[in-house]
């Protein structure tokens, strides 16, 4: 790979730097020579010199004069966002006061986190050229703000560089979404198998995100979309395996009900939740998820990049941290 001049002379501002996926990548570019700017909405007590920034606010990003490569990492994700247009603040206008931001400052090198979510409920292997099929209001915000970042990189195309980086699941210690859910309840006993257990799950461990988005500061002007999986995929026998084999040194995957019967507990679920108004940790639709396939492909590998650490790995390190070591001063970050 061909490695473009300015990432010798890169002043970096990222923004979001305090989320889950932050926090990685500001420690990774701390052990480079990179300069760098942390900006976020939130304050942490992780990151030293943290400036305030809000997307939102076209004037709070006059804060980020001086940069040459924006990564913007901020975004509003989860599901129970209310009202719902924060997806849109966020996300869209979020997106368009950034561009305006770069053209303003002359900045040509943007690296945006998007989402496989653009993608909905895809065909199994869909890469960086699937349609977009979004089925939620994140995705659709996702989708919106590509096509912005689009029109920025093609007003000037020969000197402005665009990537749109599409992570699938993203887990790692202190993340607190749908994997860490999964873990939690292999780990307290409580987990039940539902199916063959055949169907597969792309993952992304936070550590190999953190490191392709450094890799990607390097890479020439134009536009680079790429699709965010740690390969190769694992069915969920798989991972559950794994996963009791770390915490418990067995490889088997414990109690099995055929899918019928956690489709139809889901269906039960659903009618106790109604009843009681409140949610529950296992539903219908939960169950379908847990029972379907969500596959991606990506040509990642045709950058040259080269994940330190394995989707395997990854998994351990993420167990020991949470389940077995004692870590008094854990930083947890709420995803989906």
């Amino acid at each position: 790979m061909i490695i473009s001049e300015a990432f010798f002379n890169m002043t970096i501002a990222i923004i979001g730097g305090a989320g889950f996926l932050g926090t990685r990548l500001v420690s990774r570019i701390k052990a480079s020579t990179i300069e760098y700017s942390i900006f976020d909405i939130d304050q942490s007590k992780l990151l030293e010199n943290m400036m305030y920034l809000d997307v939102e606010d076209p004037e709070s990003l006059d804060k980020i004069r001086g940069a040459t490569c924006i990564i913007n990492l901020a975004a509003v994700h989860r599901d129970n966002v209310r009202p719902l247009s924060r997806y849109d603040d966020v996300n869209v206008q979020g997106a368009v006061n950034v561009c305006d931001a770069a053209r303003k400052y002359g900045i040509n090198n943007i690296i945006f986190t998007s989402s496989v979510a653009i993608y909905g409920f895809a065909p199994a292997d869909t890469d960086e050229s699937g349609e977009p099929n979004y089925f939620n209001d994140y995705g659709r915000t996702k989708y919106l703000a590509e096509q912005l970042y689009k029109e920025w990189q093609a007003d000037d195309p020969d000197n402005r560089t665009l990537v749109i980086v599409r992570p699938t699941v993203i887990f790692g210690e202190g993340n607190r979404g749908n994997v860490y859910n999964l873990l939690k309840q292999i780990a307290a006993g409580r987990f039940v198998m539902f199916g063959n257990g055949k169907n597969t799950k792309s993952m992304a461990y936070v550590e190999n995100v953190s490191a392709f988005l450094e890799h990607s500061l390097s890479f020439k002007p134009g536009l680079h979309i790429y699709n965010y999986i740690d390969k190769p995929d694992f069915d969920m026998n798989t991972l559950i395996s794994g996963a009791r084999k770390t915490l418990f040194g067995k490889t088997n995957v414990g109690l099995r009900l055929p899918g019928f019967v956690g489709i139809a507990l889901g269906y039960v679920a659903d009618f106790a939740a109604m009843i009681m108004r409140k949610p529950l940790p296992l539903s219908s639709i939960r169950v379908k998820k847990f029972m379907g396939t969500t596959q991606f492909s990506s040509s990642v590998s045709d950058t040259s990049f080269v994940p330190p650490v394995s989707l395997e790995e990854g998994l351990a390190r993420t167990l020991r941290y949470e389940f077995i070591e004692d870590n008094l001063d854990k930083r947890t970050f709420e995803t989906e």
